[in-house]
C-alpha cells in the first residue's frame, strides 16, 4: 500500500488525470437528460480544470514551496529559491482554475492556456536536460515529462469541442454560471448540478 501511495504522489499529474476520468464520468451519469454535446463537453472540461489545474497546481505549490529539497532531488536538479517562484505561480494557476470551473469560456481558456505554456516549456526543458546531462530522474524523464505534453493537448481539444458544440447548437457562449441558455429566448435549457 505504501508503494501505491508513493507512486500516486510521485506521479501526481497521472493521478489527477485518473481522478478527472472518474469525477467527470460520475458527473455525466448524474447529469439531467437529454444530455447535449454542449452539456457533456462543459462537464468534462470543468472537471478537467478542477482536477488537472486547480488540485494539481495546489499540489505543485505545496511541493515546490514546502518540500523544495526533496522535490529538487526528485527532478534531479539542485535545490534553488526559484522553486518557490514556481510554487507561487502554481498557486495562481490553481486559483484561476477554481474560478474557471463554473466560469465563462474566457476563464476556461485562461485556466488552460497559462499552465499549458508552463507545461510545454517544462517538457522542452526536461528534454534538453535529458539530452545534455543524461538526467533521467523520475521527476525529469518519467510520467511528468509525458503529462507535460499530454495535458495541454487534452485541454486544447476540450476547449475546441466546447467552442464547436456551442456554436453549432446556437447556445450562448457564456451563460450564467451553471446554466445553458436557449439561443432565441435566453431561457435556461438545463441547470448544471
Amino acid at each position: 500500500m505504501a508503494e501505491l501511495i508513493r507512486f500516486l504522489l510521485q506521479n501526481f499529474t497521472l493521478t489527477m488525470l485518473g481522478l478527472w476520468v472518474v469525477t467527470s464520468t460520475a458527473a455525466l451519469l448524474r447529469a439531467p437528460r437529454p444530455r447535449t454535446p454542449v452539456v457533456t463537453v462543459r462537464i468534462v472540461l470543468s472537471y478537467f480544470i478542477l482536477c488537472t489545474v486547480s488540485i494539481s497546481y495546489v499540489h505543485n505549490f505545496i511541493v515546490h514551496v514546502f518540500f523544495h529539497e526533496s522535490t529538487a532531488r526528485f527532478i534531479g536538479w539542485p535545490d534553488s529559491p526559484f522553486q518557490a517562484e514556481v510554487g507561487y505561480a502554481s498557486l495562481g494557476f490553481a486559483l484561476v482554475g477554481l474560478l474557471a470551473v463554473r466560469g465563462s469560456f474566457d476563464m476556461r481558456l485562461a485556466a488552460i492556456l497559462a499552465p499549458s505554456c508552463l507545461l510545454l516549456g517544462a517538457a522542452a526543458t526536461h528534454a534538453i536536460d535529458m539530452a545534455r546531462t543524461q538526467n533521467f530522474a523520475p521527476g525529469n524523464a518519467g510520467v511528468i515529462f509525458y503529462t507535460d505534453i499530454l495535458l495541454p493537448i487534452i485541454g486544447a481539444v476540450l476547449l475546441w469541442l466546447e467552442h464547436r458544440y456551442t456554436r453549432a447548437a446556437g447556445v450562448a457562449p457564456d451563460p450564467r454560471p451553471g446554466q445553458l441558455l436557449a439561443p432565441a429566448t435566453g431561457r435556461a435549457v438545463c441547470e448544471r448540478r
